[in-house]
């Protein structure tokens, strides 16, 4: 077969839905179509684009490549088809921009101006309201932009979100929840590692199961944009260990590897964390934890090219953070397999 442009719509659609059910729904094809469309593809490209979970269909490593290429491709067929200014959108437009994402905020951005110099961003509140002690919780933000569950009195119309857009940092699960007011789209998703002292006696170790670990001293940085409390109360549930101390601290991620460099304790980092002097950060044995980063955006503000153009420019802007990353390179290395065929 050749791959056409309708294949990559699918896979997009399979990799924003987080499954094949729900993607067939929204391009409005059966689920054994899909799934029978999705296996030629990767028949096709020699390799697995998803892995199939309980939960829904992750991108593998392969196909987080796959789908940055795709979401680029699609956004240059798209510009084609549109006039000089698409989407009705002003020359030296402003968004308000929302995010807990800074080591993937300036590549996002520098890749965007290059392709839309008439855009220009200022930062807005993301709002994170503490949240529930769930397994895997809604992104903070997405439920603080939503509309209540029980319709507001006429004279209390429901609030819009305080951004145009926001880059956040979610946990997988069925997929980034989108609303009347707002599109979701996930970027891409990643394994949560484990920063360890450079002299930590696991350092040799290539990946630490995390019951080996309860004895540490586990720092959490409040002030980082990813749900670091809940992540660490899944992976506490899932290895059956209560940890020796836990301590949140009023700082972001790099000051929390600081600390880890001068031996105070260990801490979860997304997989693709550069390497730091003084720290180990090692894949833990079966991979219990994922991050993913999710782009939100203001339907009425944000139309599909753009929003195409800004998925785009996440998504490359992973690439080349996840590409300084070796201990990265060396997990996805080990679990990657090809299908069968």
């Amino acid at each position: 077969m050749d791959l056409e442009l309708r294949h990559l719509r699918v896979l997009c659609a399979i990799a924003d839905s987080g499954s094949v059910g729900r993607a067939a729904a929204a391009i409005g094809a059966s689920q054994p179509a899909t799934s029978t469309q999705l296996r030629r593809i990767e028949h096709h490209l020699g390799a697995a684009v998803f892995d199939r979970t309980a939960a829904g269909v992750v991108p593998t490593t392969f196909g987080a490549e796959v789908l940055a290429a795709a979401r680029e491709v699609l956004s240059r067929v798209d510009r084609l088809g549109r006039a000089a200014v698409p989407d009705g959108e002003r020359p030296h437009r402003e968004l308000r921009l929302a995010t807990d994402c800074p080591a993937l905020l300036p590549g996002t951005l520098a890749r965007t101006r290059q392709l839309r110099p008439e855009l220009r961003f200022a930062l807005a509140p993301t709002r994170h309201p503490e949240p529930p002690p769930a397994r895997n919780p809604e992104p903070p933000s997405v439920r603080a932009a939503e509309p209540p569950a029980t319709p507001a009195p006429a004279s209390t119309p429901a609030p819009e979100p305080p951004f145009d857009l926001a880059l956040l940092l979610d946990h997988p699960g069925p997929g980034p929840r989108a609303t009347p007011a707002l599109a979701a789209r996930a970027v891409a998703t990643e394994p949560v590692f484990v920063a360890l002292p450079a002299g930590h006696p696991l350092r040799h170790h290539t990946e630490p199961a995390p019951a080996d670990l309860a004895g540490e001293t586990w720092l959490l940085p409040a002030a980082d944009g990813a749900p670091w409390p809940a992540l660490f109360r899944a992976a506490c549930e899932a290895a059956a260990f209560a940890p020796a101390g836990v301590r949140e601290l009023p700082c972001g991620r790099r000051e929390v590897l600081d600390l880890v460099a001068a031996g105070l304790g260990a801490a979860l980092v997304p997989g693709s964390t550069a390497p730091v002097p003084g720290v180990a950060v090692k894949p833990l044995l079966g991979t219990p934890l994922w991050l993913r980063y999710v782009l939100l955006w203001r339907r009425a503000t944000i139309g599909p090219g753009l929003a195409d153009t800004l998925c785009g420019a996440a998504a490359a802007a992973y690439r080349e953070l996840a590409a300084e990353a070796p201990h990265l390179h060396g997990w996805a290395g080990r679990t990657f397999r090809p299908p069968r065929t």
